[in-house]
């Protein structure tokens, strides 16, 4: 019997990721909540480059954002905004990490950043139903999150890994990056270059008025 790794599938989408969006590296996730989450994890509590308690963000943004801030031990600080949309990316103020669920073109990665994008819901331009990415220039970086994303183990069996590591189950299953990886076609010209997408804006409620995300 020929047997094939089914995750070799999610490499090849990962690396027409990096190469569309300009980043060394991509590493694909469950979805954009959880990618969010380990890179303010590996910021926070791998290396340690997070010196402030308090992240900043847009009042109107996706409610997971103040959520994922919270889950890994630190407090949200609200900017307020000038209207109810919001578009394109942000920093999360305070970190190296930028919220890019309403960002995907071409050669759109920031160096020395993690940037996570967003494969959910109908308004994304590339729209996988659920999913999302983290893309980085840092090798150390994309070996942690690539390993953090599966529950800490290697890309081997788990009877032949040495399993000194914790993780999350939070790895994008192969059937959706292969998906991915064919739908990546419709962001080329027909001359091998590159299209550009617009930023999307979306209106999201005042998130500073619930009590919940005041920490």
């Amino acid at each position: 019997m020929n047997t094939r790794n089914p995750y070799r599938i999610t490499e090849d989408f990962e690396h027409e990721l990096a190469a569309y969006t300009g980043s060394a590296y991509a590493v694909t996730i469950d979805n954009m909540s959880n990618a969010l989450f380990l890179a303010l994890y590996y910021e926070k509590n791998v290396i340690g480059t997070i010196s402030s308690d308090y992240i900043t963000i847009p009042s109107r943004t996706y409610p997971s954002v103040p959520c994922e801030i919270i889950h890994v031990g630190l407090k949200v600080k609200f900017r307020s905004m000038d209207g109810i949309y919001l578009k394109g990316a942000y920093n999360l103020e305070g970190t190296n990490i930028w919220d890019s669920a309403l960002r995907f073109t071409a050669d759109m990665y920031k160096e020395n950043t993690h940037m996570c994008v967003s494969f959910t819901g109908p308004y994304k331009h590339l729209k996988l139903s659920k999913g999302g990415a983290i893309l980085t220039d840092d090798e150390d970086a994309y070996n942690w999150f690539k390993r953090a994303r599966y529950s800490g183990r290697r890309p081997c069996s788990y009877h032949d890994d040495n399993l000194d590591m914790l993780g999350w189950n939070f790895y994008m299953m192969p059937e959706l990056a292969t998906r991915g990886l064919l739908m990546m076609n419709q962001f080329y010209n027909s001359d091998g270059t590159k299209k550009h997408n617009e930023d999307i804006a979306l209106t999201y409620p005042d998130l500073s008025e619930f009590e919940i995300y005041q920490t």
